[in-house]
């Protein structure tokens, strides 16, 4: 270029202060946007917008992935030009393009997301689809929900998210796998299905942070169809995971995709989950599964003795279905333990069975409540019940109040925040620390251990 000619050497300057004018202008829109909506969400989405060519008022920015793209165009493009014309009112359009991240290792780089597709979820269990799941009143509302769900292409009004929720072995993962294996195999419509724990969620999303990798972890999860989070309740106090699962769950919803989530406890009742969550939580259908009866629990016997192509007499089937209560995990253990003992020789008999399951027949002959608890304990230190609901703070009554906490959750089933609303409406980080006082106690004082051990034979 001939800089000796004037005009060939203004123009050259003109437009290096023209490009430089912009790049400037594109500084202070960053600014602009990190200020507006913070460091988090400006680092997720934002901050790999990368400034390519302004001509003639239109604006040309790029992104690394298809799915920035598209979150950007949605949420922030209308944001984006709003700053950009009060910088400068030439400015008519923005348009974002893709330009793929290349380097030298990018075989390697998409071996790796491939290997992330396809370890995002958690395995399907076989054994877990509709067909052998046994309905009863107890799970009759939670067992319809699914199968609407499983069967309809897009999410029914009213029951998105689907939240199942209930105590320990009572089905709901059960639930969870068949939705995912109807719709997995349905030839109507290839939908992408993601089951995972809550667990393995929080621990995807640090290994994403630690990683630097967490727009592709973004993208994983809120490209899928439909979401299925087993027992939530595990993300309780974990504040970044609570915080990047909401996004998630919001992102899904906005798309019209399906949530299914579980717990072991109601929306309302997840302690230490954030009020926004527990709110989205109860958006949709919230099913919950209750208590086997004993119909039930004969009813899941017999299918799996069928499933099983073995012989149980009925009197046994209906002897395990009268005294294993807890929960059908148990009571299918305690089913394959009596079977074992025909491999060995041994009759298949009532008898048989008392003598085989006597330890776990002795944990579940009788439910002991937690009035029972209270009436005992209050007999015990010469209380009133009312006085160990209460709000009084005196020794007399915080010992043994904490002492029938600790009953509460050795002898029942009830969740922690039940336990505490039968003492006075009690959170359940009161009840943690009173059993935690409990067992310091029965540790380091042999009379206080003595204490306990006397007052447990009376539950016996």
């Amino acid at each position: 270029m001939n800089l000796t000619n004037p005009k060939v050497s203004t123009m050259f300057f003109d437009q290096i202060i023209t490009v430089t004018d912009h790049n400037v202008t594109w500084e202070k829109i960053q600014n602009y946007l990190h200020n507006l909506y913070g460091e988090a969400t400006y680092n997720s989405w934002l901050s790999s917008l990368r400034f390519i060519s302004n001509r003639n008022g239109e604006v040309l920015l790029s992104v690394p992935t298809r799915f920035i793209k598209e979150w950007i165009t949605v949420h922030y493009m209308e944001k984006i030009l709003s700053l950009w014309q009060s910088e400068d009112q030439s400015v008519c359009s923005i348009d974002i393009q893709l330009i793929e991240e290349r380097n030298s290792n990018s075989n390697t780089i998409l071996k790796n997301r491939e290997e992330n597709n396809h370890n995002l979820g958690s395995p399907l269990d076989t054994r877990f689809t509709f067909d052998n799941f046994v309905v009863g009143k107890s799970n009759e509302l939670a067992f319809t929900a699914a199968k609407r769900v499983a069967e309809s292409i897009d999410p029914i009004s009213g029951s998105n998210p689907l939240f199942l929720y209930g105590g320990v072995g009572l089905g709901k993962t059960h639930l969870m796998h068949a939705i995912a294996w109807d719709i997995v195999n349905s030839p109507s419509a290839k939908r992408k299905v993601v089951y995972l724990s809550a667990e393995k969620f929080m621990y995807q999303y640090i290994t994403a942070l630690r990683s630097k990798d967490i727009m592709l972890f973004k993208e994983q999860f809120r490209s899928v169809d439909v979401l299925m989070v087993d027992d939530v309740q595990f993300i309780s106090g974990k504040d970044s995971t609570q915080e990047e699962f909401f996004h998630t769950f919001n992102a899904l919803i906005d798309q019209n995709k399906q949530l299914v989530i579980s717990a072991d406890r109601s929306p309302s009742d997840l302690d230490g989950v954030e009020e926004r969550i527990k709110s989205r939580l109860g958006w949709g259908l919230v099913a919950d599964i209750n208590e086997t009866t004993f119909e039930l629990r004969l009813g899941i016997l017999q299918a799996k003795v069928e499933r099983m192509n073995m012989y149980v007499p009925k009197d046994v089937l209906e002897f395990l279905a009268r005294n294993i209560k807890s929960n059908i995990r148990e009571l299918e253990g305690a089913l394959n333990k009596v079977a074992h003992t025909s491999l060995i020789g041994r009759s298949m008999t009532v008898e048989s069975a008392s003598e085989t399951l006597i330890d776990l027949l002795r944990s579940n002959h009788r439910s002991i409540t937690i009035e029972e608890i209270q009436k005992k304990i209050a007999e015990f230190f010469n209380i009133k019940i009312a006085d160990m609901q209460s709000n009084r703070r005196l020794r007399s009554l915080a010992r043994p109040r904490q002492i029938a906490m600790y009953f509460a959750k050795k002898f029942t089933q009830k969740s922690l925040p039940d336990i505490g609303r039968n003492f006075g409406g009690r959170d359940h980080a009161t009840v943690i620390h009173a059993v935690k006082q409990v067992e310091n106690f029965i540790r380091t004082d042999p009379k206080f251990a003595d204490e306990i051990n006397r007052l447990k034979k009376m539950f016996k």
